[in-house]
């Protein structure tokens, strides 16, 4: 059995995998939404997100301990890539705790989406790939079930969030702010040309919510992992209207990300318009099963 820790902006992850040959199945998954990203200030992660982590890594190693699970691989995302106290943030974990985590770089971290994505949907010929992370956000444009361009940009639904809105529920302006915001980072990219990529492979936690709402408000079933574009549109205009049945809405569907749906919605929205995208398909699959493919399956 392996066991891959998730150290990420919004969440930090747990999933144990049984590895046969060139497959897995995955035994259990547990989630704490730490949300270190907002534990950032003067770009560097504070006494207190360090804290957070370490609580966080060490009620997880204890249940790997616990269950005698041999190995334990650990890697963060944005949550610790982005900031300027990297090194000392990572020493303190190790001290603290005995655990060992690999920052990996944006574009991997795109790279790993694509290859656990890769085991998860069928059709990978053309399109692009979107993760919304908690602080930042993946896009991996692929032909032909290969890679065309990976790149990461600083911005994810806990980071948007932040950056635009007071309290938990954004205002009329403060949605204004959120589409500026995001508009702003998706046109910075360069390496994706904007251009008609009808299909999105969506990856994550965000994406994996916004699903869970878009199969309540439009009564599809509760295994559908499809999202028309037109239903992006018209869950944003009834979030953004902030009304008691959609606030609702969110707090049976997905209420530990009550404060960061819209944003992330926001995000996935702007991006699948200015690809011009018609659908999203939903992986269950993402940056652990890379991970695990890459760190463990592929070097045996």
């Amino acid at each position: 059995m392996y066991a891959i820790i998730d150290v990420g902006s919004n969440t930090i992850r747990l999933t144990v995998y049984r590895v046969t040959g060139e497959d897995f199945k995955i035994l259990f998954n547990q989630k704490v939404m730490a949300g270190l990203a907002g534990y950032v200030e003067d770009n560097k992660i504070t006494q207190e997100g360090i804290d957070t982590a370490c609580n966080a890594l060490l009620k997880f190693k204890s249940i790997v301990e616990n269950f005698d699970i041999g190995n334990l691989l650990v890697f963060a995302t944005a949550s610790l890539r982005n900031v300027d106290n990297t090194d000392d943030a990572v020493t303190q974990i190790y001290n603290r705790t005995g655990i060992n985590i690999e920052i990996v770089s944006g574009e991997e971290e795109a790279e790993l989406d694509f290859e656990g994505a890769t085991h998860n949907i069928i059709d990978m010929n053309n399109g692009i790939l979107v993760d919304i992370g908690g602080g930042s956000t993946e896009l991996v444009s692929y032909g032909s079930k290969k890679i065309i361009n990976a790149i990461s940009i600083p911005l994810g639904s806990l980071k948007l969030y932040k950056k635009c809105v007071d309290n938990i529920i954004p205002t009329k302006s403060e949605n204004e702010k959120l589409n500026k915001t995001s508009v702003k980072e998706i046109e910075k990219v360069k390496d994706i040309k904007k251009e008609k990529y009808s299909i999105i492979c969506g990856v994550g936690g965000t994406i994996r919510a916004v699903l869970k709402l878009n199969n309540f408000m439009f009564k599809a079933p509760s295994d559908n992992r499809t999202i028309l574009f037109s239903n992006l549109e018209k869950m944003l205009d009834i979030l953004k209207k902030g009304e008691n049945e959609a606030i609702n809405a969110i707090l049976k569907v997905c209420p530990d990300r009550i404060h960061t749906i819209i944003p992330g919605l926001t995000l996935l929205y702007n991006i699948a318009k200015y690809y011009s995208c018609d659908v999203i398909m939903v992986s269950s699959y993402g940056v652990r099963e890379g991970y695990l493919y890459s760190r463990v399956i592929n070097n045996r």
